[in-house]
């Protein structure tokens, strides 16, 4: 039976460092179920993350409702030979208790070639296990390369750090995914709670009688190309993420905000957790 396509929400739920306490396990089932319920409609996750720990939490807090999440895993670049990467599949598979991956990334450029993980990639799509497939952490140079690859017209989306005070990427590789068709995910929007709170963010926030962080989160989704994916594994944080989805800055609050968090005036490297 052919994986149905499905369209890739811009809001969703990110569980790096889930699933490494098993004390932690219940109250983070829980919060991705409760960001599920409140319309929270993609779970990023790795087989990397709680060394195969946070894929079970997902599969606990996905058990019967997978229709409705768009799911999102990858593959460490160690494993990424081609029969590397068609075994990762299958034990992530069945550490997510499901029968497709609804998008499968290579999490970083590694030592593997790419035409190998590319060729896994397209038997795993041909098998209706996983419905697309992309990368993670690439620059624009390893973008434009991988797109000349067999298999490299097929790469949907490439998942980033980027937030309020890493813009780098805004200079050339967004605007070149944007043109390419490639979806952007931003990890770490709030930059793995290093994000700097400087006056004009809390400006902004007091005016909108919501947190910093839920501002910060909602400038990520100014691009029509980019999904943010929040970590939080904790139900209250859940709910200021969810809301902040739905939060729309003006133009006040963006030239705030882009006086405080400057876009770089020259190319700089893709910067990377």
């Amino acid at each position: 039976m052919k994986a149905p396509r499905a369209t890739m929400p811009r809001f969703g739920l990110g569980t790096w460092r889930m699933g490494e306490n098993a004390a932690a396990r219940t109250e983070e089932i829980a919060a991705l179920t409760l960001g599920l319920d409140l319309g929270a409609g993609l779970i990023d996750t790795a087989e990397m993350y709680g060394d195969g720990g946070a894929e079970e939490v997902v599969g606990r807090a996905i058990a019967g409702r997978r229709d409705d999440v768009y799911l999102v895993t990858k593959v460490l670049p160690s494993h990424a030979s081609y029969a590397g990467t068609l075994a990762a599949c299958e034990r992530s598979l069945k550490r997510l208790d499901t029968d497709r991956i609804d998008l499968y990334l290579l999490h970083w450029p590694g030592h593997h070639p790419l035409e190998e993980t590319l060729r896994a990639f397209v038997e795993l799509r041909r098998g209706d296990r996983i419905v697309d497939y992309g990368v993670s952490n690439f620059d624009l140079d390893e973008m434009r390369h991988v797109r000349t690859l067999p298999g490299g017209d097929g790469i949907a989306s490439n998942q980033i750090l980027y937030n309020l005070q890493r813009r780098g990427p805004e200079r050339k590789l967004l605007p070149w995914c944007e043109a390419e068709g490639v979806a952007i995910m931003a990890y770490s929007p709030l930059d793995q709670g290093r994000l700097v709170v400087r006056p004009a963010l809390r400006e902004v926030a007091v005016r909108r009688g919501i947190t910093p962080y839920q501002v910060a989160i909602a400038w990520t989704l100014l691009r029509e190309e980019v999904v943010t994916i929040p970590k939080a594994g904790k139900r209250e944080h859940v709910r200021d993420n969810v809301a902040a989805a739905s939060l729309l800055l003006d133009e006040d609050d963006l030239a705030a905000l882009d006086r405080a968090y400057p876009a770089p005036k020259h190319d700089v490297p893709l910067e990377t957790a």
